[in-house]
């Protein structure tokens, strides 16, 4: 059996108070940090609400997943009859679902949402069912979706503050989600028209805020004001949700300002840097991480680190690709917060008396090794 040989250092930080509390009208509110997806702060965050259309979210990750943007759809009677905010289809128009997507996030179509579930899931209803598939596959426990836009339509049909930003957070990875999402202003070609159909972003927190980036606004009026919000500031990216929110522009900035100015995303764990410690060095090779770990902490926050290293770990047990050694663990408040495996890297031997003579030779007659 294999023994492990563990370090234990504490790494302190100068004390400082956290701030005020925060307030925000909003009946259900989370912020997180959108790489860690650490709560930052939280109002009855899990408590299942309507979600109104921000339910698109999750209707356009799941048509970029199974869709192709240069598809052409076609506009059903159904999806152009659907009552609400629309791009205004027409029955039998044609459009790519590349544009039907920045319709659907921009300008919250409702026709475009379901043009969309028809044509990637075959029915609205297959569509949904993807939709779900989905949500289990994030862990959104207390998710339900039924249609993919949003509306009232089915009393199933809710989700929480906390599932909306994990999938949020999700989608975000999507370099084509968050273009659309960040998107102000789009024109999409009008079949059958000389001029093109114009859309700006309902999203007004991307012009009140500098460094809002997205994401989508709701509206129903069971569930009134709903909005998921991403704001990005040296490289620090959070995301705000709040469901039922009166004053939901001022608790997205209030939220963005508190977590930017009490957090800083730090760096713990470089990819490929070596692991720095007399403890583990070497002489046939060095540790080095093989992921990369960044959390957001606060400035009065102590961290924990733990590193666990096989100390009987030999050269010839290496594969060509580098296996995990050991893991450095990092604990916050006595909770694992993350992992970053640790792999072994031998020094390359050098060349025996007679290799570098055969060499030699080699370089003389011009022999060249494949």
């Amino acid at each position: 059996m294999i023994t492990a040989l563990v370090l234990t250092l504490l790494l302190s930080l100068a004390p400082q108070k956290a701030g005020a509390e925060l307030n925000v009208s909003a009946q259900a509110a989370i912020l997180i940090d959108a790489e860690s997806k650490r709560v930052l702060f939280e109002k009855n965050a899990y408590e299942p609400l309507r979600i109104a259309s921000i339910t698109k979210i999750m209707t356009a990750i799941v048509a970029l997943e199974h869709g192709d943007l240069k598809d052409v759809v076609t506009a059903s009677k159904n999806a152009c009859s659907v009552e609400g905010s629309s791009i205004y289809l027409r029955p039998g128009e044609k459009m790519t679902l590349e544009d039907l997507l920045y319709g659907l996030i921009l300008r919250s179509g409702n026709d475009a949402a379901v043009a969309i579930a028809e044509h990637i899931g075959g029915s609205v209803e297959g569509f949904v069912f993807l939709m779900n598939q989905k949500a289990e596959e994030l862990g959104m426990e207390q998710t339900v979706f039924n249609n993919p836009h949003g509306l009232d339509t089915h009393e199933e049909h809710y989700s929480t503050a906390y599932d909306m930003a994990l999938l949020t957070a999700y989608a975000l990875q999507n370099e084509t989600f968050a273009t659309i999402a960040s998107t102000r202003k789009k024109t999409a070609p009008l079949e059958g028209e000389k001029w093109d159909r114009v859309w700006y972003n309902k999203n007004r927190l991307l012009s009140m805020y500098p460094y809002a980036d997205g994401v989508k606004t709701g509206y129903t009026q069971r569930a009134k004001r709903t909005l998921v919000s991403s704001a990005t500031k040296d490289g620090h990216r959070l995301i705000a949700v709040t469901l039922n929110a009166p004053d939901d522009w001022n608790d997205h900035i209030n939220m963005f300002e508190y977590g930017f100015q009490h957090y800083t995303l730090v760096t713990l764990a470089g990819e490929g840097e070596l692991l720095k410690d007399e403890r583990f060095e070497r002489t046939d090779g060095h540790f080095k991480y093989l992921n990369g770990f960044r959390y957001p902490l606060r400035e009065d926050e102590h961290l924990k680190k733990q590193i666990v290293i096989d100390p009987v770990f030999k050269q010839e047990e290496l594969p060509a690709i580098p296996k995990p050694a050991g893991y450095v663990h990092y604990f916050l408040d006595n909770e694992e917060i993350g992992r970053v495996p640790v792999g072994f890297i031998p020094h390359e031997k050098p060349p025996s008396f007679w290799q570098r003579l055969r060499n030699l030779f080699d370089t003389l007659v011009g022999v060249v090794h494949g």
